[in-house]
């Protein structure tokens, strides 16, 4: 299947969902964010440091891009691949489920601003559904897999700590299924898959899987979201 087959079918699932159910019942049957707790334990941050890097992934990258970037305190996030053994994949390739990698997201933010643990809750909370394994929304297989690429011991240590915690308190009605896991490498996504949500704005899978979501976190968390 090519990259524009690949991605006709996701859009065209969108599309028939709309359709089939109508607008406003998909908005009300959606998946809402989740009010969580901070962290517990959060990644310290060294004096003087201005500019850190966090990598997620939880499903379709589109919507979890455009959730990190409309969080104060974040430089930029970028659409990519990680977790697999293939050099420089492409999206046609990780959509085939054979490369190990996960569609994911690299978050750099300042840590004077929006701590790693903060970021976590985000992610945990508005940008995807981490007791979903595998798989999110209509989405399914590992490319697909809630997973925090850690970069570093303190980053791996705030991550298993927020897992524990959020099913010690049954934060979610099922265990949060989230790998953590070391970075090994980051490979940045094809152009046409940067800012994808505000290019394309009305697109039916957009419109009710990730533009929900920019309301879960202006609505959750206002204080921390940005234009």
């Amino acid at each position: 299947m090519n990259i524009k087959s690949l991605l006709s079918a996701r859009v065209i699932a969108g599309a028939m969902l709309l359709a089939l159910v109508g607008v406003a019942q998909v908005a009300t049957g959606r998946e809402v964010g989740v009010p969580l707790p901070k962290p517990a334990v959060d990644a310290p941050v060294a004096p003087g440091t201005r500019e850190d890097t966090a990598v997620f992934a939880g499903g379709c990258f589109w919507g979890v891009e455009a959730v990190f970037r409309h969080v104060k305190g974040v430089h930029a996030a970028v659409s990519g691949y990680a977790g697999g053994s293939k050099p420089s994949p492409s999206y046609e390739e990780v959509s085939t489920g054979s490369t190990g990698h996960a569609e994911s997201v690299s978050v750099r933010y300042d840590p004077s601003v929006v701590s790693y643990g903060e970021l976590l809750q985000i992610f945990m909370s508005v940008a995807h559904n981490p007791t979903e394994l595998n798989r999110q929304g209509p989405d399914h297989g590992t490319q697909y897999r809630s997973a925090i690429f850690y970069r570093t011991p303190e980053q791996q240590k705030a991550a298993q700590a927020y897992i524990a915690q959020l099913n010690a308190t049954h934060a979610f009605p099922a265990p949060v299924v989230t790998e953590v896991t070391p970075l090994t490498r980051f490979y940045p996504a094809e152009d046409y898959h940067q800012d994808y949500l505000a290019q394309h704005p009305y697109q039916p899978y957009i419109v009710y899987n990730d533009a929900p979501k920019l309301d879960d976190l202006k609505k959750l968390y206002p204080d921390r979201y940005q234009r």
